[in-house]
């Protein structure tokens, strides 16, 4: 694959499922060796652009793109290429953990047999396990396991830690996904659909965020921290008018204020200035703030 061509690229995109369009008209491209982020409420059309994309649904209108290829005419080209962790995830019930992994392995061209035992001792994944005896947790953790494992070009994950205990997901994004991408930044790329956003928060570097099927913000997580800040000021009494023109949005509590900026920050800083506060500060939004407040920021 030539490198200038996106590893994803999504091109006026709808589904409909009867009259209700999922999807409707979204377009993204992802470049190779990025950890991209597609952050939507539980509804808002992430779960199908993603079987869009892996060719398990078909799109009503628009096109879809993997490595370049078209999931429809060349779907092993590109399932070879790649590792789908879904929202839920299933194993046949007579094989044991260790089957299971050796069935994955053998549609896979390369595998990595020392990960796989060491994830599987990190875990406490016993391979003689039956895999109906897991529980939601174990299983989602089997199910990446066998993702990372074949250490494919692009991990496409759907709320990919949903079903873990908060020590282990933690451990899990920053050790094994983080360490997948670290180990050869310019050629793996990693999608993750997500609504645990704040614990990729250091992993994320560009993101799209989408609401009823439509993108309403894409960026960089560098430039979004950067443009929307969170001011925090507190008075000695509560001020009483406030002129703030510029500011996204504002909230007094008695002496303190909080003020939402896009982009304007030093200028909403110099305003408050002029108010005496007793103590002023500015800070980045994280990633999971901008998407709280995603509709109100992306107005111009």
């Amino acid at each position: 694959m030539n490198t200038d061509t996106p590893v994803l690229e999504i091109n006026n995109l709808v589904r409909s499922y009867g009259k209700l369009d999922a999807v409707n008209g979204l377009s993204l491209k992802v470049a190779r060796g990025r950890c991209y982020g597609f952050f939507g409420r539980n509804g808002a059309g992430k779960t199908t652009t993603i079987k869009c994309l892996l060719n398990l649904l078909q799109p009503t209108s628009g096109a879809v793109r993997v490595f370049g290829l078209d999931p429809q005419r060349d779907e092993v080209g590109v399932k070879s290429r790649l590792s789908y962790v879904p929202d839920t995830v299933a194993f046949y019930p007579w094989m044991t953990v260790g089957e299971t992994l050796r069935y994955l392995a053998s549609f896979r061209s390369h595998w990595n047999s020392g990960m796989e035992a060491d994830l599987l001792e990190r875990f406490r994944l016993d391979p003689g396990q039956k895999a109906t005896h897991l529980s939601k947790g174990q299983k989602t953790q089997l199910a990446l396991i066998g993702a990372v494992c074949p250490e494919p070009e692009l991990l496409l994950l759907d709320e990919p830690t949903s079903g873990l205990d908060p020590i282990v997901r933690r451990e899990f994004i920053q050790a094994v996904i983080g360490a997948y991408h670290a180990s050869a930044p310019d050629e793996r790329t990693v999608f993750v659909s997500t609504h645990l956003i704040s614990e990729f928060e250091g992993l994320i570097d560009q993101f799209t965020i989408i609401d009823q099927g439509r993108e309403i913000m894409t960026m960089q997580a560098d430039d979004a921290r950067q443009r929307f800040q969170k001011i925090q000021a507190r008075f000695t009494e509560p001020p009483a008018s406030l002129n703030l023109p510029g500011a996204v949005q504002v909230r007094q509590s008695g002496r303190e204020l909080e003020i939402l900026s896009n982009g304007n920050s030093t200028e909403l800083l110099e305003r408050l200035r002029t108010l005496n506060p007793v103590e002023m500060k500015c800070v980045s939004l994280s990633l999971e703030e901008v998407f709280v407040a995603a509709r109100t920021l992306s107005k111009p």
